[in-house]
């Protein structure tokens, strides 16, 4: 039976409190214009409690008193540098889905969760247009997922974390509510679109023609200790830097039994920079607060996991408190520049780059609306014929191990996904249901 997700009404929620005047303009940052996708899209999955009943109606009343906080997610997009604080509320859609959360979660298509989106991902947003789209799904069972895209000009993984505490915990009651900061235009100010021009040409020379496909790899806590202990580095990476540096190695392998021989590649990891920054208050920061850090990989010998590992962890060690001083003083916007041309002419001269980016620690899987907490967190897959080597990291359900969305040539998915080396540590597309400790939905 192929899946069905049909639409039973669209509205609008409009924040419980008006917007005061003096906040009606909201400026955007001048690290908002660093990532071209338009939307920080998510999916939240929640089975069927007996013990607690799923109100629809709990979630629009807590969507709209935390939208008054949250102020600029009920604006729309004013242009490519404010967003209108005009209170026309985030668009909101509720639909039924022919089959159980059980059914879907047993083998989830990735490109089918598109369906549980309430906007395209991939247009661009124009003047006019909701800074933030909710889509809540009725599966058969009662279980539901609740689709999120919000303008990423607004957010980043941290901060699309932020407002989904907030929102779930309001739902739940809790009497501290979460208050979000909006300082990232004080710290990065701008009043120009120089980043966003020069950002785009970055992107677009990293883009390929072909046809892609997105795969999941699943790295459970036992393999992600292994992992460790195989890159026998002194200083013990992190989970993302043992798992990005692991991947690194296997997508190089892959390019090179689809090329015939070995090319030379480099890596691009986002970091979060909220704790790099000397700021009382960012910890619930609003807006993009992202930098790239960059690294390559020659091919002159045949380097193992420890080299890769290594690699990952001082690229990203040095965005650090001193770096980002660098990008906030007058020195910062050269050093963007220097690092945008330095990726642009990599990708323009045909080496293979793997962009990373993590939201592992940022607490998706605590989005309890007072029903439980979710049993799977999606990101989406992709099919498309002009794509980038793609690798998103989230926890999984426990917290303990790292789930990997890859988006690669399908070709050289083919050869990734039968790696031996790959495939002792992760499980390939494992069913969610299944990892860990979890318990059938429905």
């Amino acid at each position: 039976m192929k899946m069905e997700v049909q639409i039973t009404s669209k509205d609008t929620i409009k924040p419980s409190s008006p917007t005061p005047p003096h906040l009606r303009n909201y400026k955007l940052s001048l690290l908002d214009h660093l990532i071209p996708a338009p939307y920080a899209p998510i999916v939240l999955f929640y089975p069927c409690n007996t013990d607690y009943v799923i109100s629809l109606d709990l979630l629009r009343q807590s969507l709209s008193k935390t939208l008054t906080r949250f102020y600029p997610l009920a604006g729309t997009m004013k242009d490519d540098l404010s967003i209108d604080c005009n209170d026309e509320g985030a668009y909101y859609v509720e639909t039924r889905v022919n089959c159980t959360l059980d059914h879907f979660l047993t083998k989830p298509d990735l490109v089918l969760i598109h369906k549980f989106f309430p906007c395209d991902l991939i247009l661009k947003e124009s003047a006019g247009t909701f800074a933030s789209n909710f889509q809540v799904n009725v599966f058969e069972c009662g279980g539901i997922a609740i689709g999120i895209c919000i303008s990423h000009k607004v957010v980043d993984g941290a901060a699309l974390s932020t407002f989904i505490k907030a929102w779930s915990g309001a739902a739940r009651g809790c009497g501290e509510a979460i208050l979000p900061d909006f300082v990232a235009s004080s710290l990065f100010p701008t009043s120009d679109l120089w980043l966003r021009d020069s950002s785009i040409a970055m992107w677009g020379s990293l883009f390929r023609l072909g046809k892609c496909r997105t795969q999941r790899f699943v790295f459970d806590s036992s393999a992600i200790t292994g992992l460790k202990a195989k890159a026998n580095l002194k200083l013990c990476p992190t989970r993302v830097e043992a798992v990005s540096g692991f991947l690194w190695k296997c997508l190089m392998n892959a390019s090179e039994k689809k090329h015939g021989s070995p090319r030379p590649s480099f890596l691009t990891h986002l970091v979060n920079l909220r704790r790099r920054i000397s700021h009382p208050t960012l910890e619930n920061s609003m807006g993009n607060l992202l930098w790239i850090a960059a690294t390559r990989c020659v091919v002159e010998h045949k380097p193992g996991l420890k080299h890769f590992v290594t690699e990952v962890k001082e690229a990203t060690s040095k965005i650090d408190g001193e770096f980002v001083k660098t990008l906030r003083s007058d020195e910062g916007s050269s050093v963007m520049s220097d690092s945008f041309k330095e990726i642009g002419e990599l990708g323009r001269q045909g080496v293979e780059c793997f962009g990373f980016s993590s939201w592992c620690k940022f607490g998706f899987y605590d989005a309890d609306f007072g029903w439980g907490k979710p049993v799977w967190v999606s990101s989406f897959g992709m099919d498309g014929s002009v794509f980038i080597n793609l690798i998103m990291l989230n926890d999984t359900r426990f917290g303990d191990g790292i789930e990997a969305w890859v988006t690669l040539d399908e070709e050289e998915m083919n050869i990734l996904e039968h790696n031996p080396e790959l495939v002792e540590f992760a499980s390939l597309d494992p069913s969610p249901l299944h990892i860990g400790e979890s318990k059938p939905c429905c």
